[in-house]
């Protein structure tokens, strides 16, 4: 890897609000399959994000240290960088090859699939590989997450630890 051209570089793009269990899952699987993945924190205000962009690049940046201390020689460079904008934009800044996106549901491919067309027309370079959901992960999604914490449920098998502990804190303040 002496060169940067031979650098395979992916990105996972994602709001990460909150990132869940199965975020870490394909990060900790997708840095296996490229030399450096970027997870790109969307801005995305559409969302009404329940974290501003700076929690989530921490609360992102926070587990990533955790896959890290695990010593898989087998990951590559992982590194956590907020964005907004085109997709396709933040993969050519960054020099990336592919987008890596998870996969919960037939659902969420109708609309992958949607956003790998729009996506290919605006850079037929950057390829999308599509990870599914390990079995426990499959039914998680951030916006449930939220929706469970919000009406008293509990989430702890859905989240990292500090994550839990993040919504909590937050929950806690909105009283």
């Amino acid at each position: 890897m002496s060169d940067d051209k031979d650098i395979r570089i992916g990105i996972y793009p994602g709001t990460f609000d909150p990132v869940t269990n199965g975020h870490i899952d394909v990060i900790n699987r997708a840095s296996k399959l490229v030399d450096r993945l970027v997870v790109g924190v969307a801005r995305n205000i559409g969302k009404s994000p329940f974290f501003d962009l700076e929690e989530r690049v921490e609360m992102v940046t926070e587990e990533i240290a955790r896959i890290k201390d695990q010593g898989d020689e087998r990951h590559g460079e992982i590194q956590v960088v907020s964005f907004e904008g085109l997709l396709m934009h933040f993969a050519e800044a960054h020099d990336a090859g592919v987008i890596v996106r998870g996969l919960r549901a037939v659902s969420d491919f109708e609309y992958e699939f949607q956003m790998v067309g729009m996506n290919r027309r605006l850079n037929k370079e950057v390829e999308t590989v599509f990870l599914m959901a390990s079995e426990s992960n499959q039914f998680i999604a951030s916006r449930l997450v939220k929706e469970i914490a919000v009406l008293g449920g509990e989430i702890k098998e859905f989240v990292p630890p500090r994550v839990t502990e993040r919504i909590a804190a937050r929950l806690q303040k909105k009283k």
